[in-house]
């Protein structure tokens, strides 16, 4: 007789088969396993392994020696008489307000991450520009570079991305540094205010209107990020506006 282990203990079973498919039927001889969490090893009558069966952990329907499972987490639904004996599909899950503010944040989250990790083009002291990435480990990079020119070194080694190292005066790390370093504020000023403004709906209709990018209603506008947009349209800021208009406006 055919057996089957389920957490470590041997079943004798008449029959497995599956009968749709993501529903798998075991007849036992005897009491079933009341725990499916984990592989099925299959075993032929004369007591070797042939088969692991994965992924068969949700009980579908129990009729004592005969069970069903699933792998698909689904569950046997009985015929409601009303509807004729049809089973109708579940109603669909609606969000909560505070779900969808969450996963709202999260995305506005990862866009920011994404903008800032892209990083900014950098105007050098001789008209040329170059691009630098501004990953957390460029970010720190950078802080370096910034306590060196702090103590006095006049040339310092860093890279474009792209390109290999080499030397900077100490008047182009410092622009590298100082626009960087502003860019990265500006958009983590910009997602605050994002999140006070998601905070701040009261439908998932305005929840679903914002996106990374959008201009940010005033009453949700922090002082330092009206600072940076009144500095953006005096063409002033460290942060050159094309470019951060185009950085805020990756999709996610």
């Amino acid at each position: 007789m055919e057996k089957i282990k389920v957490k470590g203990k041997l079943y004798e079973i008449r029959s497995i088969q599956t009968i749709e498919p993501h529903v798998l039927q075991i007849v036992f001889t005897s009491t079933p396993p009341t725990k499916w969490d984990g592989d099925i090893v299959l075993y032929t009558a004369g007591d070797i392994e042939c088969a692991v069966l994965t992924g068969w952990n949700t009980v579908y329907r129990d009729e004592g020696q005969t069970v069903y499972l699933s792998d698909d987490d689904s569950v046997y639904q009985t015929p409601d008489p009303d509807t004729g004996g049809e089973i109708l599909p579940p109603e669909p899950y609606v969000p909560t307000l505070e779900e969808l503010q969450a996963a709202k944040k999260r995305e506005i989250s990862q866009a920011c991450e994404t903008a800032i990790y892209s990083g900014v083009d950098v105007k050098l002291s001789d008209g040329s520009t170059e691009h630098f990435s501004l990953t957390e480990h460029d970010q720190l990079n950078l802080f370096g570079k910034q306590v060196q020119l702090a103590s006095g070194t006049t040339e310092l080694e860093y890279h474009a991305d792209g390109q290999p190292c080499r030397y900077y005066t100490a008047e182009d790390m410092q622009i590298i540094t100082s626009t960087a370093m502003a860019y990265v504020s500006y958009h983590t000023t910009y997602c605050n205010a994002v999140n006070m403004w998601i905070a701040g709906c009261e439908t998932a209709d305005e929840i679903q209107q914002i996106y990374y990018g959008a201009d940010v209603p005033e009453q949700y506008q922090s002082d330092v990020l009206k600072a940076y947009i009144a500095s953006m349209k005096e063409g002033v800021s460290d942060v050159d506006e094309s470019q951060a208009t185009e950085q805020i406006s990756v999709p996610v």
